[in-house]
């Protein structure tokens, strides 16, 4: 297990920074760097939230010649959350197109009021259980899964960065 962690202060009141995170989504992808869409596939308001399923369609900054390589599937994933304004958080969980079965990530969103404005802070781990992917041999399964989760976790840690950078961007416009 790899913990992600991603921190930012965004000048502007708390509830219009929830509000632009779980809301327009989709409109900050011009500011995101490896995400080509997001589209909204599920909305439910609940009494204490609100509930979305988006799938993230990656691609952005990926080598031509990577993508060549690379299907459709395995740049995308299925983002599910809730958001409860209670409780200024957002619990997530994503399940990637592919290796669904070895790989797990989810965490949560909090938004904190701080004297600047709002405290944004994303905490979340990935594991990786390689032994549920076919060809990796047991006795190697623990530290290929340590392995990729390290790889993939400095590869989502800078994504998740660029998230808190198109939100600024996007409620600065």
């Amino acid at each position: 297990m790899v913990k992600l962690e991603a921190d930012a202060t965004l000048a502007f009141p708390r509830d219009r920074v929830f509000a632009a995170y779980r809301d327009e989504l989709p409109e900050l992808v011009a500011h995101l760097p490896n995400v080509t869409r997001i589209e909204v596939r599920e909305r439910e308001e609940a009494p204490t939230g609100v509930r979305l399923v988006n799938v993230w369609h990656g691609g952005g900054e990926i080598p031509a010649a990577a993508r060549a390589f690379l299907d459709e599937s395995m740049l995308s994933w299925t983002d599910h959350a809730f958001w409860d304004a209670g409780e200024w958080t957002c619990a997530w969980r994503i399940e990637p197109n592919a290796f669904r079965e070895a790989l797990t990530c989810s965490g949560k969103n909090r938004f904190l009021e701080v004297p600047e404005g709002t405290r944004l802070e994303i905490r979340g781990e990935i594991r990786v259980d390689a032994s549920r992917v076919r060809g990796v041999p047991r006795l190697l399964a623990g530290r290929v899964g340590d392995t990729v989760a390290d790889f993939l976790a400095k590869r989502i840690q800078p994504n998740l960065a660029s998230v808190t950078v198109a939100l600024r961007r996007h409620l600065e416009r």
